[in-house]
């Protein structure tokens, strides 16, 4: 008998082929040895197994191994069809005498519970029925014949490659027995408790309900399940309503109410209830105040409790509201906004005018007129009508005047017409990324010309873009948007502006799918697509070290994902990592928050940059406000370094005579080191100016020449540094002035000791009612030693010609006098 689908009692032969062999055999999975059961005549099936044979003789055979299934064929009940499996093992058989209780009735799907179970919780006791006409009502008993089926019931054109099927009876003969009591519903969160974190852990090999989401709710295929008062987890869409039971003993909400992923957690414990009504509002938050009740089924993707909005309990308002920035604006702060304004066009029987006016209220009163915005999915002119032109002026300046009318500022566009229906997204809509920005606050640099859409964008030497703006790698991304960079200068600072908007999860395989774990189809090209922009990020650091760069838009992957890491790489930094937990999402899919949208920052604006995920769009209808299915998010920049006691870049104000710096804040052991930096350093020698450096104690004047010194000597880039000290005595003379002492590191962080070929000066503030005053310089030896300097009103200089410890000292008696 060949391995497959037998009926039970089947006669199961064991032959070898070999002569004088001796057979051995398990029936438990174990791998058989000469220990094992000797086989000595037929093996008779009574249930599934798996026999795995060895025949032993001079040698020893390889393991066979022959899987059966093992079908009824008399005294079949629904728990039998249905089994511990996604696939019943008595697809198309003929089966008879199947007696159910009617449960719930979905034209000509009806639904049947076994009215007397099993004490199996991995079997289910329901199966769907589908007969035309049936004329049955909740409470029938009825016996069936008919034929077990796996049906793909609804779903999306990949169904059959990628969902699961439904088990169900077809081809039927009913036969009304009588009435039942419809059984009780089991009631999810106290009969019953899914899995909180595992979707699948096995591919599918094993039927784990208690361990597995995926194989938990496949048991209740079928079978009536109650949810008590269910709480809403995201808007309705689609007539679905995503929930988890209110007895559920765990809950872990984010501030909206709604179910964060995480990298081994996508939520199997949520469901699906499936009201086949659109015109049903909720948002997330919002609960029923009673239970909803109804069979387990399946489709598009994802098991789903059947019900209609007419038999829902009352919908109470949770209070969950749309919410402003908490980032307040600042004159010398810089904020940049990315917010997916899905499919926005001129066109008004497109993108209408209600959503128009929300989309710019909410970058005025939501996001408080950000200087900078990326926008994502801005379509051209006639939106998704295959015109044939690709450009968007128009939607652009409608934008521009929505924000006008609603209080904001007259923003400009920065834009880059694609190739037409070369980018993905909706035909003939061909949708990009472009930028707003706010002329009374940023300005877009005049580096380069604009690129067309299949430029290439590059660096210059000095580390500008060469197209302002220009597309990244556009022959690196066919077939969908490319990214596109511009550069701006906000109050004398640059910032180069990326906007990106990556290939769709579109191909990926299904969470609750055949396919365990499922295929992330779309996942390498995000991957591709992440290293591209890197790249190109890396070659502008080459070129510029300091440069400033912010990568904007919709990743569409998670924060934790291989495409994100990508994108970082060692360069950049994402700020939605800084989010607190229960505040990062922007995306609600299937039942799950999620972060689709991102913004990074090169590392040396990590510390200076703040984040706001604004949460008003992905966990409401546009019956709340909603206007796109993405929520925005926004960056407030403080160019200002933050300040750390004891060290300094050096930032000389060359607006005087003199190339001036002021020190900053001393460590607590009254040190301070400043670096000039290779730039600084080669303005100095550029502007032939002395460098003046004023302290609290002392002032020091370094010539153009002595700059020169120090820099050839150093290697570029050096380091002032500073120690300030406060003995009130020198030498056993009087100290009138603080101690100073000055050193220099080189670019390798190494002493400079050098001997100045002329002189530089120190002024010291001190006393001018003390009319003897001396320099005073401690020698390698150790010993102060003294000398003359020049004594003006509260001021005493001194020349040197090499750095050390100094101070001004009198002689004894003098501060009496």
């Amino acid at each position: 008998m060949y391995p497959g689908t037998v009926a039970v009692g089947t006669e199961i032969i064991l032959q070898s082929g070999w002569e004088d062999a001796t057979i051995y055999y398990t029936t438990d999975g174990t791998t058989p040895t000469t220990a094992s059961t000797e086989y000595t005549g037929p093996i008779t099936l009574t249930e599934d197994v798996t026999i795995k044979a060895i025949a032993v003789s001079a040698e020893t055979s390889e393991v066979f191994t022959y899987d059966y299934a093992v079908i009824k064929t008399e005294d079949l009940q629904i728990s039998d069809i249905q089994g511990e499996r996604h696939f019943s093992k008595y697809a198309g058989v003929t089966v008879n005498d199947i007696e159910g209780v009617v449960t719930y009735v979905d034209g000509s799907n009806f639904y049947i519970q076994d009215i007397t179970p099993d004490d199996n919780p991995a079997t289910s006791e329901g199966i769907v029925v589908y007969s035309r006409n049936h004329g049955l009502a909740p409470g029938d008993l009825v016996s069936l014949d008919g034929t077990v089926t796996e049906y793909f019931g609804d779903g999306y054109s990949e169904k059959f490659e990628t969902d699961l099927p439904v088990t169900e009876l077809t081809d039927v003969t009913v036969t009304k027995i009588g009435t039942a009591p419809v059984p009780e519903a089991l009631v999810l969160g106290e009969d019953i408790i899914p899995p909180y974190e595992i979707i699948d852990n096995d591919n599918l090999t094993e039927f784990e309900p208690a361990e597995d989401g995926i194989d938990f709710w496949e048991s209740l295929e079928g079978m009536l399940v109650a949810v008590p008062n269910p709480q809403i987890i995201g808007p309705q869409k689609y007539g679905e309503l995503w929930v988890v039971s209110d007895l559920y003993p765990e809950k872990n909400f984010h501030k909206q109410e709604g179910l964060l992923i995480s990298e081994n957690d996508y939520n199997p414990e949520k469901v699906k209830i499936n009201i086949d009504d659109e015109d049903y509002i909720a948002k997330a938050g919002d609960y029923l105040d009673g239970t909803v009740t109804g069979p387990v089924s399946y489709g598009y993707s994802n098991y789903q409790i059947l019900a209609t909005s007419e038999s829902l309990p009352e919908l109470i308002d949770g209070g969950v509201t749309p919410e402003e920035t908490w980032i307040v604006p600042e004159e010398d702060e810089l904020t940049i906004a990315s917010y997916n304004v899905e499919n926005f066009s001129a066109d008004p029987s497109h993108t209408s005018d209600a959503k128009a006016q929300r989309v710019a209220e909410s970058f005025v009163n939501d996001l408080n007129s950000p200087d900078i915005i990326t926008l994502v999915e801005v379509q051209d002119n006639d939106g998704p009508i295959r015109s044939g032109t690709s450009a968007a002026d128009e939607s652009y300046e409608r934008i521009i005047a929505e924000i006008v009318a609603a209080g904001g500022p007259e923003y400009e566009f920065v834009n880059i017409d694609p190739e037409y229906n070369q980018d993905g997204g909706q035909p003939g809509g061909n949708i990009r990324v472009g930028f707003l920005y706010n002329p009374e606050r940023v300005t877009l640099n005049d580096t380069g010309a604009v690129g067309d859409f299949d430029d290439a964008n590059y660096w210059t030497e000095d580390g500008d873009l060469a197209l302002n703006p220009g597309r990244i790698a556009p022959d690196e991304a066919p077939n969908t948007r490319k990214a596109i960079a511009a550069e701006f200068t906000f109050q004398g600072e640059e910032i180069v502006v990326i906007g990106a908007h990556l290939n769709s999860k579109g191909g990926d395989e299904p969470l609750f799918g055949d396919n365990q774990p499922p295929y992330l189809g779309s996942e390498e090209e995000r991957i591709r697509l992440a290293q591209s922009i890197n790249d190109f990020i890396e070659a502008g650091l080459a070129a510029d070290p300091d440069l400033n760069v912010v990568v904007a838009g919709d990743i569409n992957d998670f924060e934790f994902s291989e495409p994100l890491e990508v994108l970082a790489g060692d360069i950049l930094v994402n700020k939605v990592e800084d989010v607190p937990l229960e505040d990062r999402f922007s995306y609600f899919y299937q039942g799950n928050s999620q972060v689709l949208d991102h913004i990074l920052v090169t590392d040396n604006l990590a510390e200076q940059t703040d984040i706001d995920m604004v949460h008003i769009n992905a966990m409401f209808m546009e019956e709340h406000g909603r206007a796109s299915d993405h929520d925005p998010l926004l960056i407030q920049i403080d160019f200002e370094e933050e300040v750390i006691p004891g060290e300094q870049h050096a930032e000389p104000d060359f607006s005087g005579e003199q190339a001036v710096v002021v020190t900053g804040e001393f460590d607590e052991e009254g040190n301070l080191n400043i670096h000039f930096s290779e730039d600084v350093v080669t303005e100095l020698l550029v502007s032939g100016k002395n460098l003046f450096v004023d302290t609290p104690t002392a002032e020091l004047t370094l010539t153009a020449e002595q700059i020169a010194q120090i820099a050839e000597a150093a290697g570029g880039e050096f380091t002032l540094e500073i120690g300030v000290g406060s003995e009130e005595t020198v030498d056993n003379r009087p100290a009138i002035a603080d101690q100073i002492d000055f050193g220099l590191l080189g670019a390798e962080g190494d002493e400079l000791a050098l001997t100045f070929g002329s002189a530089a000066t120190i002024t010291f503030d001190t006393k001018s009612n003390v009319k003897i005053q001396f320099g005073s310089f401690l020698a390698d030896n150790g010993k102060w030693k003294i000398f003359q300097g020049e004594q003006g009103d509260g001021t005493f200089t001194i020349s040197v010609n090499k750095l050390g410890t100094y101070t001004v000292v009198s002689n004894k008696g003098q501060l009496k006098k």
